[in-house]
């Protein structure tokens, strides 16, 4: 006697759980430290470029309101000098010579006595300016190692040998980081040399 017997097996399919494996994780580590070390690098480069763009606008602003009266003060004045001086005296350069000093006198009325100077202290590398009648100093810049700061120049930029009366004013600043002791440029002290170069001319000329 045979007897048929249908046996039904069901096969489960053996799950497997999901997991990295050794070597993968390295890989991923690895893909990840170098994305990281880029994002960092560009952070890093941004704040760098920004601290520099924030010192140079910083240090040219603070030049530009040092010189901004002086601007003023050759445009509207009657009759401009370039020299040699110091507090209490002025030397204005000769005539059939270069009309470059360290010195400007401005006489900002036809009165003789009534002028202001602007002359360069070696002593201590500073723009300074003073008046007529008084002892008194004001610092208009700092750190400026150039001893030819002012020129008279033709509308081509050439310096003049003569008192032109249509001449332009040129002013020049360098300012350098001097070694022992170290002077210190613009905010954050991230330079070590700037220049800044304008130029000038009086409004109402004779």
């Amino acid at each position: 006697m045979i007897l048929n017997m249908n046996v039904a097996f069901s096969h489960q399919p053996k799950t497997r759980s999901a997991a990295f494996t050794f070597t993968e994780m390295m890989v991923t580590l690895s893909i990840l430290s170098v994305i990281l070390a880029g994002v960092l690098v560009a952070h890093l480069s941004g704040v760098r470029m920004f601290e520099l763009a924030k010192s140079k606008l910083g240090a040219n602003e603070e030049s530009r309101k040092a010189i901004n009266l002086l601007i003023d003060e050759v445009r509207t004045a009657k009759l401009v000098k370039i020299g040699s001086g110091n507090i209490s005296s002025f030397s204005e350069v000769a005539a059939n010579s270069k009309q470059q000093g360290s010195a400007i006198q401005i006489y900002p009325s036809a009165t003789a006595g009534d002028f202001i100077r602007y002359f360069w202290d070696s002593s201590d590398n500073k723009l300074k300016r003073t008046t007529n009648g008084t002892t008194s100093l004001s610092i208009v810049a700092n750190s400026i190692t150039n001893s030819l700061v002012f020129t008279s120049e033709d509308y081509q930029g050439n310096t003049l040998s003569n008192n032109q009366n249509n001449r332009v004013i040129g002013l020049t600043l360098q300012f350098y980081q001097i070694q022992y002791p170290i002077i210190l440029i613009g905010p954050g002290q991230l330079y070590d040399f700037y220049q800044i170069r304008t130029k000038i001319t009086r409004r109402a000329l004779e």
